[in-house]
């Protein structure tokens, strides 16, 4: 597979913080979102892939890049993202997984070394969790008011992989909503900035069906609904390709890695 796409990262020996949420996650004691965590560390979505579907899965994510941004690919069999977290174990490391077989969605687990197969590829794909930190700092809040939701956006098909994008949705007052856009559009490998702004019915969003989140209430009038691409969006197509075995984070749970998220900033 051709992965020169990949940017140039290195991650921070200092990187003490990921690494002591890692092994709690791998011990059980942190079974809850990622969000909040290890603040200013770049987070990624998960999802792997049998190694029969593994370049088709990777130029699903090339033609779709906005939502399914790849920062590392492992070889097949391969449990340690070398690139971004030397030493963490993509079996253990994310506080929640989901499974399917088949296209048939398995319960959630916290541990996948049952499921583990020696021909799984693993894709790491930017998270837009990463530029929580970021969002803080311009005093844009980020623990309420934040869904996974499904669109009607089509995404590019590859192979057997096709469906919607799926959406982050935030509510934010317009100033708000102004400052995440610029701060966000320098997070190229992060979904970048929003692609949607205003009534959900434009992009078809399903807010009686958030695929995280909760349910979404009615929107104080102050409010104005801002849309990211989601790196959940993947799921849904590998979701669509019936494959023997599709692994990934469960929303919200992503992987923690050692890169700072501002070694991802555009100037």
């Amino acid at each position: 597979m051709d992965l020169s796409h990949l940017p140039a990262l290195e991650p921070d020996p200092q990187a003490h913080e990921p690494r002591r949420l890692r092994g709690l996650i791998a011990k059980g004691s942190i079974t809850g979102t990622s969000r909040g965590l290890a603040l200013g560390y770049l987070q990624c979505n998960l999802a792997m892939v049998p190694q029969s579907h593994a370049g088709d899965f990777l130029e699903y994510c090339k033609r779709n890049a906005r939502a399914c941004p790849v920062l590392e690919v492992t070889a097949p069999g391969h449990t340690e993202p070398r690139r971004l977290a030397p030493g963490a174990d993509l079996r253990t490391d994310c506080a929640r997984y989901a499974l399917w077989r088949d296209g048939h969605r398995l319960p959630d687990c916290h541990d996948i070394t049952e499921h583990w197969r020696a021909d799984l590829v693993s894709f790491l794909i930017g998270s837009g969790i990463t530029f929580d930190e970021a969002f803080e700092q311009a005093g844009i809040g980020t623990g309420q008011h934040r869904w996974v939701i499904r669109s009607q956006l089509p995404t590019v098909a590859v192979g057997p992989f096709q469906g919607p994008l799926i959406v982050t949705m935030r509510w934010l007052t317009p100033a708000q909503a102004e400052l995440a856009s610029q701060i966000s559009a320098r997070f190229v490998h992060n979904h970048g900035a929003p692609l949607h702004m205003g009534d959900p019915g434009a992009i078809g969003a399903d807010l009686a069906h958030p695929l995280f989140g909760g349910p979404v209430p009615e929107k104080p009038k102050e409010l104005v609904e801002v849309f990211w691409a989601c790196g959940v969006t993947p799921q849904a197509a590998a979701e669509s390709a019936h494959l023997p075995l599709f692994i990934a984070h469960a929303p919200a749970h992503s992987f923690i890695t050692d890169v700072r998220a501002a070694s991802l900033m555009t100037p």
